[in-house]
């Protein structure tokens, strides 16, 4: 085992480590993030945000069975971007044209009518990456009254599929309980004994994703509107039960 390594198994348990693994690996998580994305990424880009929420994520799920950190890492981080990348994809898909557009198929290939949507469409992509930028920063104020990071999410996210219905179920059951709401806002805590009660979902889970749970809850109760089609899930779930 390396000292890369070595440093990582630390860094799972000691924000300081991670701290200096962040700072060691800065330029690589860069690189990379660029040679997925084939454009140069700078830190004020959402691709800086979304390959530190992976690498994060990376650095909570290594074990040394899984060989070099690095490699694993990358695996990670380029998942989690091209995961980004189809969700921009799909906020910038529904492009106005002119209305001379669907009148025949005559100009298809008018040159001065494809320019118009290319333009269009990298304005819509370049306004949805300023709003969610926007959107990111306002969370990120949110939770820091709660005593955690937005970049702390990636740690607390559940992993299986029965814990994220399990999780999905509680912030359900939150968000619908005004009182509950507010317990949470007026103490800056998760109300974990009565979330249990009348969610259902175990205490284990509930302090285990604590942070995932408020975050979530505050997401799909604020105005936040590209972070909740993250959460979408959550959302259709409640539609599936009521449909029940």
């Amino acid at each position: 085992m390396n000292e890369l390594e070595q440093a990582v198994l630390a860094a799972k348990t000691d924000e300081a480590v991670f701290g200096e693994l962040v700072d060691s690996n800065r330029a690589w998580m860069l690189r990379t993030a660029s040679e997925v994305t084939h454009r140069y990424i700078t830190d004020s880009d959402d691709e800086w945000s979304v390959s530190l929420l992976a690498f994060s994520e990376a650095v909570q799920s290594y074990e040394t069975e899984k060989g070099s950190f690095r490699a694993f890492a990358a695996l990670v981080i380029r998942r989690r971007l091209l995961d980004h990348l189809r969700a921009e994809s799909r906020h910038s898909s529904e492009t106005s044209v002119t209305p001379m557009a669907f009148a025949d198929g005559s100009d298809e290939d008018d040159p001065a009518l494809q320019r118009q949507i290319r333009q269009k469409t990298a304005a819509d992509a370049d306004d949805t990456a300023s709003r969610t930028r926007e959107e990111i920063a306002q969370m990120q104020a949110v939770l820091q009254q709660y005593g955690f990071s937005f970049f702390d999410l990636a740690q607390s996210s559940p992993k299986s599929e029965k814990t994220k219905q399990g999780c999905g179920k509680a912030i359900r059951t939150l968000i619908a309980s005004v009182i509950l709401m507010a317990q949470m806002r007026l103490k800056r805590l998760l109300p974990i004994k009565p979330l249990a009660e009348q969610s259902g979902v175990v205490r284990k889970i509930l302090e285990r994703h604590r942070k995932y749970i408020i975050a979530a809850a505050e997401i799909l109760d604020g105005d936040f509107p590209i972070l909740a089609e993250y959460l979408a899930f959550i959302r259709q779930d409640t539609a599936k039960e009521a449909a029940r």
